[in-house]
Parts: structure tokens; C-alpha cells; sequence
């Protein structure tokens, strides 16, 4: 049975080629549904994934039907899973996608995986080992509320993210006006 996890993005660029960035998830944090991520939990299902030739897909709030662009990297660091891709400026979704992070109305990112092998701890958490990833989909509502978004390269701070945001909104909103989409 496929799961799904949220978190915030915790960085996000909309460019001019629509390139997002941000972590799908965070190690030893746990999420409102008391489900920790370990470190290391993606690293088998990282390196099959790599192995067949394939990517983790991109999709619009878990919808298989709804693929908006294209994970380039996706690795784990040390605070946990990275991902960074871009939305496809063909695909109608992919815009909309990108206008309403620029507008701050989407800042979620969440997983869609298989448990492989998980634990309970003395407090009853699920602490998560080993997980397949097949998916990262941006999302209204996260599951774990620390993460927040911000721009890459701009200073971290509410009002320095809203002008960053609200920045790549007009290029955005100008690049597709000035195309004609």
C-alpha cells in the first residue's frame, strides 16, 4: 500500500526555467501523524531507482494523472531528503503549480512511498527505516509544520521571502504573458 508523507518546502526557487528545490523530508523529526524518518531510510530505494534507469516522479498533489515536471536530484544529506527539478512550462498544471507557490498558497512537498521496515519506540512513535520512494508531489497541507518555505540564496525571514515569492510571481506571471500562454 502506497503512503504519503508532507512537509514544507524548505527552499523553493521558481527561475525562469521553473526550477523548485526544497526537502520532501526531514530526518528525526516527527510529523503530526507521530511518524519520525530515520536517516538513511531512502538509500536502497535511491540507488534501485537509479540502478532501473528511472526517475522519482513529480506530481501534482498525489495525482499519478497529474505529472507537473521532473525530479533532476534527489539525495539524502544530512538534515534529509533533497529534492530538486523543475516544473514542465508545457504542462498547464505545472503553471498554475508554479504561480501559486510564488503567491505563497502552496509550500508543501510530501512523499509517496512503501514502508520496507519501520519500529515503534517506547513513546509509540513510528520511526520509519527503510522506505521505497516512488514519488514527491507538491502539496497544500504539510505534515510537518517546522519545515517553512524560502527562497534559495535570499535571506531567511517573513518579509524577505514574501518580496522573494512575490518577485518570481511577476517573472512568472510576465514570462507567460509575454508568451502568449
Amino acid at each position: 500500500m502506497l503512503e504519503r508523507k508532507f512537509v514544507s518546502f524548505e527552499t523553493v526557487t521558481v527561475g525562469d526555467d521553473l526550477s523548485i528545490e526544497g526537502y520532501a523530508s526531514l530526518f528525526g523529526k516527527q510529523d503530526q501523524g507521530g511518524d519520525v524518518v530515520e536517516r538513511g531510510a531512502y538509500g536502497l530505494s535511491l540507488a534501485r531507482t537509479a540502478r532501473a534507469g528511472r526517475r522519482v516522479k513529480m506530481l501534482w498533489q498525489h495525482d499519478p494523472a497529474q505529472p507537473i515536471g521532473v525530479w533532476e536530484a534527489v539525495a539524502e544529506d544530512e538534515r534529509g531528503l533533497k529534492v530538486k527539478g523543475r516544473l514542465l512550462p508545457d504542462v498547464a498544471r505545472a503553471r498554475e503549480a508554479a504561480a501559486l507557490i510564488a503567491a505563497g498558497a502552496i509550500d508543501g512537498l510530501s512523499i509517496g512511498y512503501r514502508t520496507v521496515k519501520a519500529v515503534k519506540d517506547k513513546d509509540g512513535r513510528r520511526r520509519l527505516e527503510e522506505l521505497d520512494l516512488w514519488e514527491v508531489s507538491l502539496v497544500t497541507f504539510p505534515m510537518l509544520p517546522e519545515a517553512r518555505v524560502g527562497k534559495s540564496g535570499a535571506p531567511q525571514g517573513d518579509g524577505a521571502l514574501i518580496a522573494a515569492l512575490r518577485e518570481a510571481g511577476r517573472t512568472l506571471r510576465e514570462g507567460i504573458t509575454e508568451g502568449g500562454s
